[in-house]
């Protein structure tokens, strides 16, 4: 588990503050509506949405940009609230819901890589390069509140059998129409995808 406070940065972007460094904690943590206590997203325009309200990034998808970047890349690196472990995270379905500890979360998106994300990694090409790996990473609203703790079992509560995966969202932001159009048709898709549809669908 990751939490990060908001802090000036003259790299950040427009708004010159982010939250994206994230640090481990321990013990138990309560998670609301907008994510776990003593967390903070800096940027409520593009991630202050209760759609977005945490964010796992798989360690295993860690271990290969280790090998690709040839540096360590601890836990939290990426701004992850959860570190997973043994989950194809790009797998997961869209409306895929999950109970960790007392807490169910419902993945609503993957990550969409950006400058502030570029800038903290401080890697040549990093958006376009995490782009084509497609490694994305997922965000998830919470559903029911409760509490959770390292090393908490993720349970997976249902699979929507007429949604894409996070891979395939990725893939439909970017311009795949139909992977967009089948996206659009799951009645539980999160209200951002409307607006992805205006850019994508629109002549």
């Amino acid at each position: 588990m990751n939490v990060g406070k908001a802090v000036d940065a003259d790299w950040a972007g427009e708004l010159k503050r982010t939250a994206i460094d994230k640090t481990a904690v321990l013990g138990r943590v309560c998670v609301g509506e907008n994510g776990l206590e003593g967390d903070e997203r800096a940027d409520q325009k593009r991630h202050g949405s209760p759609d977005q309200a945490v964010y796992a990034y798989a360690r295993e998808d860690y271990d290969w940009w280790e090998r690709e970047l040839d540096r360590e890349l601890r836990d939290g690196r990426f701004g992850e609230n959860l570190t997973t472990s043994g989950v194809d995270l790009n797998a997961v379905t869209l409306g895929e819901c999950w109970r960790v500890g007392s807490v169910v979360l419902e993945a609503t998106g993957p990550r969409v890589p950006c400058a502030v994300f570029r800038n903290w990694l401080d890697e040549r090409a990093w958006v376009k390069r995490f782009t084509q790996a497609r490694r994305t990473g997922a965000y998830f609203k919470v559903v029911d509140e409760g509490d959770l703790g390292v090393g908490d079992e993720i349970k997976v509560l249902s699979v929507p059998s007429d949604s894409v995966t996070i891979r395939e969202s990725f893939l439909a932001y970017h311009g795949d129409k139909d992977l967009l159009r089948k996206l659009l048709a799951f009645p539980g898709h999160a209200s951002r995808w409307d607006r992805v549809a205006q850019r994508v669908l629109t002549p």
